[in-house]
């Protein structure tokens, strides 16, 4: 199996390579996870010896990028200040790699960038009322598309990683952790999903070459989005939304028609990723639940790509089977099918939780398993996935 935990740079800057090295090799992990290019945030490091708290640049790349392969391209990487300052840590671990250390794969953030986003709006997605949404990237957008298959092609020629995850080459919801986000309403799980719907130049005259008129698909969300903030307390239009999917816009033909054409450039997008990816490098998709939302039709996508990673998030073993079927299902018996958990507390109260879940993946047919993350659980729930992964190793071999 592909056993792998998605891995921050600075956590092994900080804690140092053989450190890494041996506490994978301690759990019974035989893949590096590592993130190569990251969105902003605030991480509480627990076992840095050097801080307890982290605020990573946001919407840089953590591998040194090739200038050629980006000449002449409207939006350019930045290299983050800890590779520049700290090390090559994916060069790093690639040479131990070749030396006979654990396999590399490169976790690599796609659409989510508020820093091109505020440099470049004009590649931000934007809702019915032509707000743009600054952290999400429109993959209808040919400069943004350029920008992510120039990333992997780039990351995948000079550096050779054995996989590559991509993660949101898709569009984004709403509400997404944005600093000192602000909802006097009380949104429901609609009104988000409308309001993350993307009516940009670029996803309208996209649509237009499909035959798809969005302008009058954003006149229907616009009406919608009025509505609900005069209401005087939220009430939903679908109560089985978003467990129902696409249906639930069937009887209004403009809207389900976009909303169905909104998976084409998701899907052409990562087609064009695997076109640029060196041959040796596979390429996966990290899907959540409901991936439909942001665009993401799994069979589709899993045609254009080697594999899937579904994230078992906040799920029950019955949930995490059903999960993992339906994906091998969707993408079909020849490609990868892994699944990601989190390690986090109260998600998981302790080892017994992880193993129930792991082992139910494993049962379904799992052909990997990612654990979330390295440098943000303490020391001791590195345990836990032991136990897990020997849980679910259990489950193969028997």
């Amino acid at each position: 199996m592909h056993l792998s935990m998605w891995t921050y740079p600075w956590d092994v800057q900080d804690l140092s390579h053989d450190r890494v090295a041996g506490e994978f090799a301690d759990a019974g992990l035989n893949t590096v996870s590592l993130a190569t290019s990251y969105h902003a945030g605030r991480f509480l490091q627990p076992r840095s010896p050097r801080r307890k708290a982290y605020f990573p640049e946001d919407g840089t790349l953590y591998f040194k990028p090739t200038p050629a392969r980006w000449e002449g391209l409207a939006i350019q990487p930045k290299l983050a200040d800890v590779i520049r300052d700290g090390g090559d840590v994916l060069g790093e671990l690639v040479r131990r790699r070749d030396a006979g250390g654990p396999a590399v794969s490169c976790w690599t953030v796609c659409l989510h960038n508020t820093r091109i986003g505020m440099l470049h709006p004009e590649v931000a997605t934007r809702n019915a009322f032509g707000d743009p949404s600054y952290f999400s990237l429109c993959p209808s957008h040919p400069d943004a598309r350029a920008y992510v298959t120039a990333l992997v092609e780039d990351l995948s020629h000079a550096y050779r990683p054995d996989i590559i995850e991509l993660e949101s080459p898709s569009f984004m919801g709403f509400a997404h952790g944005y600093h000192h986000e602000k909802d006097g309403v009380g949104l429901t799980a609609e009104d988000d999903f409308l309001l993350s719907l993307c009516f940009c130049d670029a996803c309208l005259a996209r649509a237009a070459r499909s035959g798809i008129d969005g302008r009058r698909a954003r006149e229907r969300v616009k009406r919608w989005i009025a509505e609900t903030c005069e209401r005087e307390v939220p009430q939903p239009r679908w109560p089985d939304f978003p467990a129902a999917g696409l249906d639930v816009f069937k009887p209004y033909p403009d809207l389900h028609d976009y909303l169905t054409w909104r998976f084409e450039p998701v899907t052409s997008l990562i087609a064009e990723m695997r076109e640029r990816t060196h041959p040796d490098t596979r390429l996966y998709l990290i899907d959540l639940k409901d991936g439909w939302l942001g665009g993401c039709d799994l069979a589709a996508a899993g045609a254009v790509c080697d594999g899937v990673i579904l994230c078992a998030y906040d799920m029950s073993p019955p949930q995490v089977t059903a999960l993992l079927r339906g994906g091998r299902q969707a993408v079909g018996p020849d490609k990868f099918v892994g699944a990601g958990f989190r390690v986090f507390y109260p998600e998981m109260q302790g080892a017994a939780d992880l193993v129930e879940r792991v082992r139910a993946a494993a049962a379904a047919g799992a052909d990997g398993l990612n654990f979330y993350n390295y440098g943000l659980i303490p020391q001791a729930r590195l345990d836990w996935v032991r136990q897990a992964i020997s849980a679910a190793q259990e489950v193969h071999l028997g």
